[in-house]
């Protein structure tokens, strides 16, 4: 049975992760949602969300990989958001939406309180006294934004996620390769990495491995099979 939960619209960040999402739905037969890849950062996706280019369903799964700011979460880890803080503020996923998929593929998914950010955390330093310090498990760009929007607008909001990097390594400083309007700047991200080419070659290998879990979720999800 595909599409076992009525999920019409998936939110994806553009680029390699709104790929991954789409090869994980080729091939299945049936109803299948609209993928939609959204900038990347939290004033980009407002910007983009308030233009308001697609018509909102009454569910949307937000998907895509995410940065782990605790010890017992790696690399590859399959991550489903209660809530989403910044600055001292929460937006909670919808309960309902969420129990569904924690249910439907609970063997292999944690359930995760997540810290959006305006800015790449990079330091393992920081990612880890953000862990402890607001109890945050994980790390994204996008979350806060998106569960404001659309909780103010009544559609009900689950987020799953991977985790491409852990909190026991630095990442290079991604920050000046990101655009005002959310893609990537190919040239100083180029920079970025050869300036830490071991912290590179890490990421690399993290984003690789949570995109083909990635894949695999979206398409173990909407093609009724439970993870294994």
């Amino acid at each position: 049975m595909t599409n076992f939960l009525p999920i019409n619209t998936i939110l994806v960040p553009q680029g390699a992760e709104y790929k991954a999402v789409c090869r994980g739905l080729s091939g299945i037969i049936g109803s299948i949602p609209t993928v939609v890849a959204i900038p990347v950062g939290m004033k980009p996706l407002l910007k983009y969300l308030q233009q308001g280019q697609f018509l909102a369903p009454s569910r949307v799964l937000i998907m895509g990989i995410c940065g782990s700011l605790s010890d017992r979460y790696t690399v590859g880890d399959i991550v489903l958001y209660q809530d989403c803080i910044y600055q001292g503020k929460q937006q909670e996923c919808d309960r309902t939406f969420t129990a569904q998929l924690h249910f439907s593929q609970s063997q292999k998914v944690s359930l995760v309180k997540c810290l959006t950010s305006d800015r790449v955390i990079w330091s393992a330093v920081e990612k880890r006294h953000l862990g402890e310090a607001l109890a945050a498990d994980v790390v994204d760009m996008e979350g806060f934004t998106a569960l404001e929007f659309f909780n103010a607008a009544g559609v009900a909001v689950a987020m799953l996620r991977v985790v491409s990097d852990d909190c026991q390594h630095n990442i290079p400083d991604l920050t000046s390769a990101i655009n005002s309007d959310g893609s990537l700047k190919p040239f100083p991200l180029a920079i970025a990495m050869l300036r830490q080419p071991l912290a590179a070659t890490r990421l690399i290998r993290g984003s690789l491995t949570a995109l083909k879990v990635l894949e695999q979720v979206t398409n173990r999800l909407f093609s009724g099979n439970k993870l294994e």
